[in-house]
């Protein structure tokens, strides 16, 4: 489709202003990290890197900051794991409520978090008995990490030909060694990507996390949370966002740069066939 050039015109006004929209607030927090006035005051008078110090000498934000490291990549081995299984499941396997769990799969990650993290406290506290602590926040973060891996996984499967797996039981292979060989090398990147978007996903989650953590633990998101009105540690807040932002950005651009340099490995092979 052809567009004129006053629609292109009025197209990348509005995208520029909505990436304006949504980026200039991050860049705000990155400056007021480096901000020498504690009030923030705008525009900065001075720079400092006194934040910064406090921030890594700071044993609270320390501890949270190894306990989202922890949580989120439990969670995510856990996503990739059940992820994987049920993507196979799903894609490979025909049976009877195939199309109802693809939706019960999914359907965490669209549901409302704090309605997700209601549910599963109710179901931790009430009916399991179980107290809340680390392990709690893990499975909770699982129940919705796992859907990007398993999208992923299931993408990929169907774009995959199932006849060089067939062709690996026929010569003799068993199941896992099928899966070594033949399946995982095809899915290797997809799960990757899927791995480095749950761990994002984990490692900045609030709301479930709020519902389902124990007393006294706290993640960098919650730390966050409550320290963000105190004054004396305000400055210090900015720091930890920056952190979140990196922490958040640098996994999903490695997931996008695999997912396409998987997509473009594959055309290429796909070219080369039909060449030769």
């Amino acid at each position: 489709m052809k567009l004129s050039r006053g629609a292109r015109i009025t197209l990348g006004t509005i995208t520029a202003a909505i990436l304006l929209f949504v980026y200039v607030p991050l860049l705000l927090v990155v400056i007021n990290s480096f901000n020498g006035d504690r009030s923030f005051g705008w525009p900065p008078s001075s720079f400092t890197l006194e934040w910064w110090a406090r921030a890594f000498q700071s044993e609270g934000v320390r501890e949270a900051l190894a306990t989202s490291l922890w949580v989120a990549l439990i969670s995510t081995v856990i996503s990739l794991v059940l992820g994987t299984l049920l993507a196979l499941a799903l894609q490979r396997h025909d049976f009877f409520g195939k199309d109802v769990i693809n939706l019960l799969v999914i359907l965490p990650i669209a549901l409302p978090g704090i309605v997700t993290g209601i549910a599963l406290n109710n179901l931790f506290t009430t009916v399991l008995g179980v107290s809340l602590s680390l392990w709690t926040v893990i499975i909770a973060h699982a129940t919705f990490c796992m859907v990007t891996v398993f999208n992923n996984a299931i993408a990929r499967l169907r774009r995959t030909n199932s006849s060089l797996e067939e062709a690996s039981s026929d010569l003799g292979a068993g199941v896992f060694t099928t899966f070594r060989l033949v399946t995982l090398p095809q899915l290797r990147s997809a799960l990757v990507a899927g791995s480095l978007l749950a761990f994002a996903l984990s490692f900045d989650e609030i709301i479930v996390t709020t519902f389902t953590i124990g007393a006294g633990q706290q993640t960098l998101p919650v730390w966050i949370l409550n320290n963000l009105f105190r004054p004396n540690q305000a400055p210090v807040v900015n720091v930890v966002a920056v952190v979140l932002i990196v922490a958040s950005v640098v996994p999903v651009w490695l997931a996008q740069r695999l997912s396409g340099d998987a997509t473009g490995t594959t055309k290429k092979r796909k070219t080369s066939a039909v060449t030769h």
